[in-house]
């Protein structure tokens, strides 16, 4: 089988581009038009390729940095360059796998997390506070999560869009894992009123928090309870 190339992925990516998926995608600030399961075929059988997937990452092109995350070998970046992508990482789904498939995946996730945090780039920040939303749930120990709580009660309110959400997510962790923070986490939700009106679809939670936390610890209790 030949060696794929940059220009034949590109090429291969284009003739995919569907207007439909496109003005979807548009809708939550992503601009390719290229079904997310097509691409998933396309990165199984190209599996990981390292020198490709910087390549693809380079054109700046949306479906091929998409294609690129999902190529890559995660562990094989350093942490500048893992700085230097998140920073150009403008676009909701491609901001959202790289730290989700490739950050999380490195040994440099807790200095970037630390860097990111306090970045006055919300978008950045945002990294920061998704990482911290980790922790929070898998390896809290270190954490403060008082100061966490303290920083949301007083930035979270009037935060630009994607940062809020991060903080969202932040405050609901912290009240569906750490029941000594729960009461606190709840009425703080309450207080701020940050997602309270966002339209829910039946049968999904609701990403305010106060409901997002009763909804999971009540999974929890009932998961417990199941003989």
């Amino acid at each position: 089988m030949a060696e794929a190339t940059v220009d034949g992925v590109l090429a291969e990516l284009a003739a995919l581009e569907d207007p439909k998926a496109r003005a979807v995608n548009e809708k939550h600030g992503d601009d390719h038009g290229v079904n997310l399961g097509k691409l998933r075929a396309i990165a199984k059988r190209l599996k990981t390729q390292q020198d490709l997937a910087r390549q693809l990452w380079e054109t700046e092109d949306t479906a091929a940095r998409l294609l690129a995350i999902l190529i890559c070998r995660p562990k094989a970046f350093d942490q500048p360059e893992l700085d230097l992508m998140l920073r150009g990482a403008r676009i909701p789904k491609v901001h959202d796998w790289l730290v989700n498939h490739v950050v999380k995946k490195s040994p440099h996730v807790e200095e970037l997390r630390a860097i990111w945090f306090t970045d006055p780039d919300p978008v950045v920040a945002s990294a920061g506070w998704a990482l911290t939303s980790e922790r929070v749930a898998k390896t809290p120990e270190g954490l403060d999560l008082e100061k966490l709580l303290d920083v949301i009660e007083a930035e979270m309110k009037n935060a630009p869009e994607r940062l809020q959400w991060a903080m969202n997510h932040c405050l609901a962790q912290i009240g569906i894992e750490h029941a000594e923070h729960r009461a606190r986490a709840i009425d703080l939700g309450e207080g701020l009123e940050v997602l309270k009106d966002y339209p829910t679809p039946p049968n999904c939670t609701s990403p305010f928090a106060p409901i997002w936390i009763a909804e999971m610890v009540r999974r929890q209790h009932d998961q417990v309870r199941i003989p």
